[in-house]
């Protein structure tokens, strides 16, 4: 075999339905493989991972994920990470810690850009900086400012997972994980316990990278339309010094256990109130592994099947049964070695987790022995195969999505194609489909009811636990205190103020200078333009963009949400999911729900509000989002107009467990995403769009499905009267937006199908209505059952007499990355820290994420205008600040 820049090339093929050429090396020297996909995407995508098995649950992983960005040999700063977020045009600039593995992507539609991200990966990976004080920052460590202070653990990492294990979800998804792999690291936790991390020594860190961040145990990524050639030459730059090792950190498989077992664990609840019925309780099978390419598409076909969809037939039975508000699990999990598959119920009384679980089986057992109806069969298969054919990731770089597709084999040893290239396994397996009646039946008598290796998982909530996680972290650091010599002592509290200073002093002109930049001259002039008709059709207004779609009809039917009076906006998004998960006057839900899986490749409802420039008042639309294949779109249309003038309202029992659902996610949402709620609440006090849309998605919405919930039972006749008149007053053809992407000739073909959509619709009077926004409560404080805070504060500039000027984007980005990251996440140890502008309603908001801090990160966002006056920028810096925000502006 010929060598080319220390590589050998091992295999090459077309993968025609990505219209990609797929070439896999090794190394020559130390045995790395590159897989390199060549098309025409100009989002160009560049990774290198390693398989990281840990050997406990300290995190070692994930603060290690975080340390190697915090300098490197070529690039000695604090932290490169952050300098190439204010000066570059990446799509994408992170990493991730999973289970067995940790990923370095980066992605950019400028090569030059590209590169520069792919030299300070490379560097970072193979030569950090991992000090003492990195560790420390990162991970964790003992932080005392004077003798008489308490003793505190800080770090960034320790408050992320914090965070993490305040979240229940989080918790009923890695404990459901983890006791399916009680024998392999899969029963650990890579992200770290925060128990456990106190626990991981400076020397533990250091030889975790020394054992695994080695090119013999590296899988190297690039996708898009740069030159192959290259690729090759810039990462035999970095492989050519180092000699091949034997690097054991192969990923063990878990052996099956003989009979089923149950676990019970708590999790810190909100309090006695909120204790009556909030338990949660899944039962999880292992499966098969993930390598087995046929069977991973008919596993994720069957969990369509079971649980895809509203009328889905498992998903129906534990929604029906009364016993919770909302589907627990995750279905089929799929990035491990081997598959595995966890559903249940949360909101559910603890003592009913037995009855859950025999639900759960008589369903499967029913299903087994009477057959799946074809239509849901139909409507998986259509479904997986259109997922797969559209490859639809939105502003998430198609070739990250493939990069880590192509690592759930290829992690392993096996062909990193195999799951990419899905046009022939698909194939094949829908052959075996149409060749064997029972082919589901089948799986599930298999790899479900008669599966030994199987748990019951069940999560229940104590509301003293928050108390007791706070005492055994206080008792841990007494006795941590006690241990120690006053010297000791005095040394924790020279080390922190060594760590604290070494935090605050910038980098050295010389180190900033060796990260890479681009110039402006290397940006194009010119913005990428979207081509756009618009046209009036039946009294409703067309918006048509000619762009190739791979023969898919992309249509949105968009409602003006004004012509309402304000009090029902609360209601649409209920209304909205109604529309296609309640039934219509010909169809129940389950048929309706198959008909739209069969036929489409999926309808569902999306707001959209936003401030108009120079107005008081906010736009604000219900749009009902579909696609199809062009050779279906009669079918789209078909069902859009039986839902927007059949829907069957009166469904009460239907309609209740749509609410109970809703409230399930808005509560569970409260932990992971409290940075949401707390921006959005506090946009509301200034401007009528985020005050609506707090109204249908924020703290008064939670509120609001509250009392729903009890007002569905009590008075069912008001509720429906309310939905009726939202449908009477909404639907209606002089109130509409059409929004349509095709190519031409597609749409020369769908053209006269929108427009009998539009003639079958009523044609009413469309009066727009004025909203008098009621606002909250000027300074709030919102009580949650977590470990960590979210702060936020915000200011309408505009009504301080501040008029837009577009350096208003380069400076709040500069905010974010400079000050807002250095004071709330680097010395205050939060995990993240946002800052944003809306240039419409001139509303600035600051926001921090898995806060340590309360008091301290309010100061922070009340010293930023002190910041902003004082700092003195170079020319360099102002440059990247630019550059960095027309990257921001030019999102893929």
């Amino acid at each position: 075999m010929t060598s080319t820049h220390g590589f050998t090339k091992l295999g090459a093929r077309e993968i025609p339905e990505l219209r990609t050429k797929a070439e896999l090396f090794r190394h020559a020297r130390t045995g790395a493989e590159l897989l390199s996909l060549v098309n025409d995407d100009e989002n160009k995508v560049f990774g290198i991972a390693f398989r990281t098995p840990p050997s406990d649950s300290t995190g070692v992983a994930h603060i290690l994920e975080h340390s190697v960005l915090c300098g490197s040999r070529k690039y000695p700063l604090r932290e490169p990470f952050v300098e190439l977020l204010k000066g570059s045009l990446k799509t994408f600039l992170n990493a991730m810690t999973y289970p067995d593995k940790t990923c370095y992507p980066v992605a950019s539609q400028n090569v030059k850009d590209f590169y520069n991200l792919i030299d300070v990966y490379l560097d970072a990976v193979f030569y950090p900086r991992l000090t003492q004080h990195i560790f420390q920052q990162e991970g964790w460590h003992y932080e005392l400012e004077k003798a008489g202070n308490p003793l505190n653990y800080k770090g960034v990492v320790f408050n992320e997972m914090k965070g993490a294990y305040s979240s229940p979800d989080h918790l009923l998804a890695e404990y459901s994980q983890q006791s399916l792999f009680p024998d392999t690291l899969y029963g650990l936790d890579s992200g770290g316990d925060p128990l456990q991390i106190p626990k991981l020594t400076y020397e533990q860190f250091r030889g975790f990278h020394e054992k695994f961040y080695h090119p013999s145990n590296a899988r190297i990524y690039f996708y898009g339309d740069d030159d192959p050639q290259e690729r090759l030459q810039m990462v035999e730059e970095y492989l050519k010094d180092f000699d091949p090792e034997d690097v054991d950190s192969a990923v063990p498989l878990q052996k099956p256990l003989n009979e089923p077992r149950t676990i019970v664990k708590a999790f810190a609840s909100g309090g006695a109130e909120a204790d009556a019925a909030r338990g949660m309780v899944t039962t999880n099978w292992l499966l098969d592994e993930t390598s087995r390419v046929e069977l991973n598409l008919a596993f994720h076909m069957l969990d369509y099947i079971l649980l895809g969809m509203p009328g889905s037939p498992l998903r129906k039975a534990l929604i029906d049964s009364n016993y919770g508000e909302d589907l627990a699990g995750e279905g089929v999990g799929g990035e491990l070695r081997q598959m595995y598959f966890s559903t249940g119920l949360k909101g559910i009384d603890p003592a009913n987790a037995e009855n859950v679980q025999a639900l759960i089986f008589d369903t499967l057992t029913r299903l087994m022995k009477e057959g799946i109806h074809p239509h849901t069969i139909e409507a998986a298969v259509n479904t997986v195969e259109f997922v797969l054919r559209e490859n639809n990731t939105g502003s998430y770089p198609r070739g990250l999505v493939i990069m880590l597709r192509a690592l759930t084999t290829w992690l392993y040893g096996e062909d990193p194609l195999s799951l990419v290239a899905f046009e022939g396994p698909l194939r094949a397996l829908k052959s075996q489909i149409s060749g064997r009646k029972r082919f589901f039946e089948e799986m599930i008598e298999r790899y479900l009811v008669r599966n030994a290796h199987r748990t019951l998982l069940i999560l229940k909530p104590d509301a003293e636990l928050s108390g007791k996680l706070d005492a055994a972290e206080k008792e841990q650091l007494d006795r941590a205190r006690s241990s120690m010599s006053s010297a000791e002592l005095d040394e924790i509290i020279v080390d922190s103020v060594t760590l604290r200073k070494m935090q605050e002093t910038p980098d050295p002109p010389e180190a900033l200078a060796t990260i890479p930049t681009l110039e402006l001259r290397d940006l194009s002039r010119e913005n990428k333009s979207i081509p756009l008709a618009l046209s009036v059709e039946k009294g409703s207004r067309i918006l048509y963009h000619d762009l190739f779609t791979s023969g898919i009809a992309y249509l949105e039917v968009g409602f003006d949400m004004h012509t309402l009076p304000q009090k029902y906006l609360p209601y649409l998004p209920l209304f909205g999911r109604a529309l296609f998960e309640i039934g219509t006057e010909e169809e129940d839900y389950v048929t309706l729900t198959q008909r739209i899986s069969r036929k489409t490749g999926g309808i569902r409802p999306v707001f959209h509000t936003s401030a108009v420039k120079d107005a008081e008042r906010s736009t604000a639309w219900l749009f009902l989002r579909g696609k199809a294949m062009l050779t279906q779109t009669e079918s789209l249309v078909d069902i859009l107009r039986d839902v927007l003038l059949k829907v069957w309202l009166d469904n009460r029992e239907r309609f209740r467990q749509m609410v109970l659902e809703a409230k399930a996610r808005q509560e569970e949402m409260l932990v992971p995403s409290g940075h949401q709620f707390v921006g959005l609440r506090l946009r509301a006090h200034f401007n009528e769009a985020d005050w609506a849309a707090e109204q249908m998605g924020g703290i008064s919405h939670l509120f609001f499905l509250r009392d729903l919930a009890k007002t569905v039972d009590e008075r069912w006749s008001s509720v429906l009267a309310d939905l009726e008149e939202i449908r009477r007053i909404l639907i209606n053809r002089n109130n509409l937006l059409v929004n349509v992407t095709l190519d031409e000739r597609g749409w020369t073909r769908f053209k006269p199908q929108v427009e009998a959509l539009l003639d079958a619709l009523p044609a009413l009077p469309a009066e727009s209505r004025k909203w008098t926004p009621g606002t909250p409560a000027d300074h709030e404080g919102m009580k949650i059952p977590a470990q960590v805070n979210y702060v936020g504060k915000g200011v309408n500039l505009y009504r301080s007499g501040y008029r837009f000027h577009g350096s208003s984007h380069v400076i709040i980005r500069y905010l974010r990355n400079a000050w807002l990251w250095e004071k709330v996440r680097v010395q205050g140890g939060a995990y993240g820290a946002f800052g944003a502008f809306d240039r419409l309603s001139g509303v600035l908001t600051f926001v921090s994420y898995r806060d340590p801090n309360l008091v301290k990160t309010l100061h922070v966002f009340d010293e930023s205008a002190r910041f902003l006056k004082n700092i003195e920028l170079s020319q360099d810096e102002l440059t990247k600040a630019v550059i960095g925000t027309i990257g921001d502006i030019d999102q893929y």
